[in-house]
């Protein structure tokens, strides 16, 4: 594309980025609608997922990150980095690709890559950036919250921006709905935090936001529990450990399994002690077949592998039909899988998607909406698509028309169209 604008050279260009927990997107608006960049060929969204290659000490993003995992190439697989803006481990230094940087490093060189792909792509240098954020990064923590902010703007022009906006990220999706007269809720569940904006319109499209809320809750929090519930367990999860001071047992300890399931908590548990405690609690266990694939898990490096095994069984369990859906742990052992039944993947997720009702209701609350009066839900996210998700907005706002057409572009589109008026 090129640059039509007359005043084109009196203005930075500003470039939309929806940084996300599991994918990314960048935009711009072109003739007023939102147009967003081929980060990779063919695709507007790219898994914000680094790769550090230790043969060529290079690094990978997106799609060539995670088929570098599949594949077995010998590095270090990153995901969910988002999560750790606003905490001290953001900033511990560890040797990545040979040479020692922190996790604020890797988040800039994965924005700075979308920054050279949308220049690569339009033609344009874009000095500035509106960035979607979670309205609470952490849910009950407002300093950590602007911490978090400051975090990412620091990411941000480590990457190469000289300045950054934000934009809470349910309020851009609203900016890329179809507007509709009455009072509505944008419900945006993302791989890291659940957002919501009440929001009401007029007849000619008019719109007045009326109260934005969040809690640090998304879809890789569904996906660390169905993995503890039903993928931990074929580890050695719950497995009984002979105590060697005496007499009796006691069940292993759940932190290898926690973390294990946790995507930002994986590259942290490749050392040599975790193997070790892996390998005394397997020699010590009742019944050591569990803990034995664990050692092997942690041996080869599997844990990204099982985490996005959790993730497929999880979108299959919530469209399936019938009772046959599961996790396949091929990857660990032929033949290896876990029962996920619509039933209990509901089961699993059922305190958490209670949570993000609740928020929902303490997001209309403060806006000074009864529920009944809420005739839209715009769903935002993939998480927002599963049912029981669906189902807990519903019976919340009984007569709300649910609406997902857009669910997976909305913030970006949103944040494209919003970027032209960045007031920088």
């Amino acid at each position: 594309m090129t640059e039509t604008n007359p005043n084109s050279t009196t203005r930075p260009h500003t470039l939309g980025i929806d940084f996300g927990t599991s994918n990314s997107a960048a935009g711009l608006a072109v003739a007023g609608r939102p147009w967003l960049v081929e980060l990779e060929p063919g695709e507007t969204t790219l898994p914000t997922a680094v790769f550090f290659d230790s043969d060529t000490k290079t690094r990978r993003i997106g799609r060539s990150a995670t088929r570098a995992l599949i594949e077995g190439d010998e590095g270090r697989f990153m995901r969910a980095l988002k999560s750790l803006l606003g905490t001290s481990l953001l900033y511990e230094k560890r040797r990545l690709g040979g040479e020692m940087m922190d996790f604020s490093d890797v988040i800039a060189h994965f924005l700075r890559e979308v920054k050279t792909r949308a220049e690569t792509a339009t033609r344009l240098e874009f000095t500035h950036a509106l960035s979607g954020r979670p309205v609470k990064f952490h849910s009950k923590d407002e300093a950590r919250n602007a911490r978090a902010e400051e975090d990412l703007r620091h990411c941000y022009q480590k990457a190469g921006f000289q300045d950054v906006e934000f934009m809470y990220e349910p309020e851009a999706a609203l900016r890329a709905a179809r507007p509709h007269p009455g009072i509505g809720l944008v419900v945006d569940i993302g791989g890291g935090t659940s957002d919501f904006t009440c929001f009401e319109q007029d007849d000619s499209g008019g719109t007045r936001i009326l109260a934005s809320h969040g809690l640090r809750l998304g879809g890789t929090d569904f996906d660390r529990q169905i993995s503890i519930d039903h993928v931990m367990p074929h580890l050695g999860r719950g497995a009984m450990i002979r105590n060697s001071f005496g007499g009796g047992s006691l069940p292993a300890p759940n932190r290898i399994f926690n973390d294990l399931a946790t995507w930002q908590m994986i590259p942290f548990l490749y050392g040599p002690d975790t193997r070790r405690a892996a390998r005394d609690l397997a020699q010590n266990a009742e019944d050591p077949s569990g803990l034995n694939r664990l050692l092997q898990v942690l041996e080869d490096e599997l844990g990204h592998d099982l985490a996005f095994a959790t993730e497929a069984g999880k979108i299959r369990a919530n469209g399936a039909t019938e009772e046959t859906a599961q996790i396949d742990l091929r990857i660990v052992e032929p033949g290896l899988s876990a029962a996920l039944p619509r039933a209990a993947l509901e089961q699993s997720l059922a305190q958490m998607v209670q949570d993000i009702q609740d928020e929902a209701a303490e997001t209309l609350r403060l806006a000074g909406v009864s529920p009944s009066n809420v005739n839209r839900c715009v769903m935002v996210g993939g998480s927002a698509l599963l049912m029981a998700v669906r189902a807990a907005l519903q019976d919340l706002c009984p007569t709300a028309l649910i609406e997902t057409e857009r669910a997976m572009t909305a913030v970006a589109d949103g944040l494209a169209l919003a970027a032209q008026d960045a007031a920088f």
